[in-house]
């Protein structure tokens, strides 16, 4: 009876990824776990959908590169049919331009499956679980808190926020210029520059210097050289 009981309270987990060598390590180790339970599993994205429509589910374990229906188009179909459905994504892909991309399909975990076969696995779900975001420890200096909130507000709330002015005021902040050579630069007064700089802080939500150059870099705004980056490890 307590058994019972046990299941009908258990946190339901859908794997989704083409290596079942992978689902069925996974599937194992949540075994051990009495809170936790699989109830369904998919290859690819399409799959995936289909098992939704007939089983209910609480978190996604999904990878990106699956045949078919790729991880990344499922997830953002899966966030406007099923949004309380929490997703995190289990990849190999470590490159920021995924980690971006993944956030802004509205995703709650970023988990690489080298740190999915220990403890990780479960510090991710118990985040996530719980309301928060997770990104996996190795990628922890990828992306600042901030830069994760404004990337998870989607590509649309991100196309051109900021206007050409502040776009040319940022690139001369990550240049390390201060306000009143950008002011001659730009000739306009070191107010508006200022102004500038407070509209960019509130914009993106983001404050310290070094993640603007972050910013900068990743969207283009400035180049890599001179500057270290893991893009194209």
């Amino acid at each position: 009876m307590r058994e019972k009981a046990q299941m009908m309270n258990s946190y339901r987990l859908v794997l989704a990824d083409d290596h079942i060598i992978l689902r069925d390590g996974i599937k194992h180790m949540i075994h051990e776990k009495p809170d936790l339970e699989v109830v369904g599993e998919a290859s690819n994205g399409l799959e995936l959908l289909r098992l939704l429509t007939r089983q209910e589910a609480d978190m996604i374990l999904l990878d990106i590169s699956m045949p078919g229906m790729r991880g990344l188009e499922a997830a953002q179909k899966i966030r406007s049919s099923h949004p309380e459905i929490k997703i995190i994504i289990l990849t190999m892909h470590k490159k920021r331009s995924y980690i971006r991309n993944a956030l802004a399909a509205g995703v709650d975990g970023y988990l690489l499956k080298e740190a999915a076969t220990g403890d990780e696995l479960f510090e991710a779900i118990v985040s996530v679980r719980n309301g928060g975001r997770y990104i996996s420890k190795s990628l922890s200096g990828e992306l600042t808190s901030e830069m994760i909130t404004f990337y998870q507000g989607g590509r649309e709330h991100r196309k051109e926020v900021l206007t050409s002015r502040e776009k040319d005021v940022l690139k001369l902040v990550a240049e390390g210029r201060e306000s009143k050579e950008i002011a001659d630069l730009l000739f306009i007064s070191i107010y508006t520059v200022n102004n500038h700089r407070a509209n960019i802080i509130r914009k993106l939500g983001i404050k310290k210097t070094a993640d603007l150059i972050k910013y900068a870099i990743q969207e283009g705004y400035i180049s890599q050289e001179g500057y270290t980056s893991d893009d194209d490890s």
